[in-house]
């Protein structure tokens, strides 16, 4: 015996579609507003979602599981999942950067954490989800994006002499003041100088459609910090810790300071998690186990994920090649684009700025 299926209708999609829950997104999809199109036509459906946030490694999964979910009321449905990036407002009143939608402060409290390893990888993480990303090091004292990213001894070209273009490395922008001096030339300045080569390393670079651009900070609260804080249009924030107490003290303030300066934080990343014995397989919490849990408990904030102590990260970092680029398809790479969903779809809640996304309006007596 055959069984017929009531004729589709938007308000029945809608209603399936509400019951979904996602991994990445903390609503469902029609409260999110994801919705883009929905047309039906006999039994025929079809639907286009809109997201807020890069998802190319997630896609295809996602896909099907809407197109299970769906079945029940929806047999011929004709699915699109689009990933469109705004760019969301800035509570501090700074003024944007041309070319560059979001910026978002990588940061600890503590040296030592794998702050610059997590947030270069971050960004290719990004990028391989469809992101378009640069990544810039406010870290003027020891600059370290140049070797992780195997541009060593580059130097920016300048057209104008005024402004400079970023250097490209396995398809992300960047620019450091590592690229301007010497590699043995010690930064031996006061702080009013370090904020201001931070600023103009912001502003005179020449960054090209940034969907996100991601600050590489040095460790403490001090004169970069409040300059990024202060003066530069930060979207949000990540604090990078490890499980020890003494990293998840200092990961505190670096809270408190981002918190005061009404620049959200999306969440935390804990490096160093576990080391995993590359022998026998045996587990060990070197640093301590669960603290970054405790801490996103405490202050309210997510646990955007876990790395291991894994000695590939760190031979790959040094060798130019980052983890998610030197494994693509690696265990390591897919925790790195994990995070990085996380903090897109954790950003795409935020307010946007419509003001940005405005097209603009040009009179003519022509």
């Amino acid at each position: 015996m055959t069984v017929s299926r009531p004729i589709p209708n938007r308000e029945s999609i809608e209603v399936q579609l509400a019951q979904y829950r996602d991994r990445y997104i903390s609503e469902d999809m029609v409260a999110h507003g994801a919705v883009k199109a929905c047309e039906v036509t006999g039994n025929r459906v079809a639907l286009t979602l809109q997201l807020g946030f890069p998802l190319a490694g997630y896609q295809a999964e996602l896909e099907q599981k809407l197109r299970a979910h769906l079945a029940p009321v929806a047999a011929e449905l004709a699915l699109r999942i689009e990933s469109a990036i705004a760019p969301h407002a800035v509570k501090t009143g700074a003024k944007p950067i041309p070319g560059v939608k979001n910026i978002v402060a990588i940061a600890s409290g503590k040296g030592g954490v794998g702050k610059s390893t997590t947030a270069v990888n971050l960004a290719l993480a990004l990028a391989a989800e469809g992101a378009r990303v640069g990544i810039l090091d406010a870290d003027i004292y020891g600059p370290s994006q140049p070797i992780m990213l195997g541009k060593t001894g580059e130097r920016p070209a300048s057209a104008d002499q005024k402004s400079i273009e970023p250097i490209v490395s396995h398809g992300i922008q960047s620019m450091s003041i590592g690229y301007l001096v010497e590699p043995d030339q010690a930064m031996v300045w006061r702080g009013p100088m370090v904020s201001s080569a931070l600023q103009q390393l912001l502003n005179d670079t020449r960054w090209k459609d940034l969907d996100y651009l991601l600050v590489d900070l040095p460790p403490g609260t001090g004169d970069i910090q409040l300059t990024l804080a202060q003066k530069v249009p930060v979207t949000a924030a990540i604090i990078v810790t490890t499980p020890q107490d003494i990293a998840l003290a200092d990961a505190i303030k670096g809270i408190a300071m981002f918190q005061k300066v009404n620049v959200p934080v999306l969440g935390i990343v804990e490096n160093m998690a576990v080391h995993i014995c590359s022998n026998c397989g045996h587990k060990e919490h070197v640093f301590g186990a669960g603290g970054g849990e405790k801490l996103a408990a405490q202050y309210g904030v997510e646990m955007l994920g876990s790395l291991p102590l894994d000695i590939r990260i760190r031979e790959q970092t040094d060798s130019g090649k980052p983890s998610v680029v030197a494994e693509p398809n690696g265990e390591i790479a897919a925790i790195y684009r994990d995070i990085a969903r996380r903090i897109g779809a954790k950003l795409s809640l935020e307010a946007k700025n419509y003001a940005a996304m405005a097209p603009m309006i040009t009179i003519s007596n022509t």
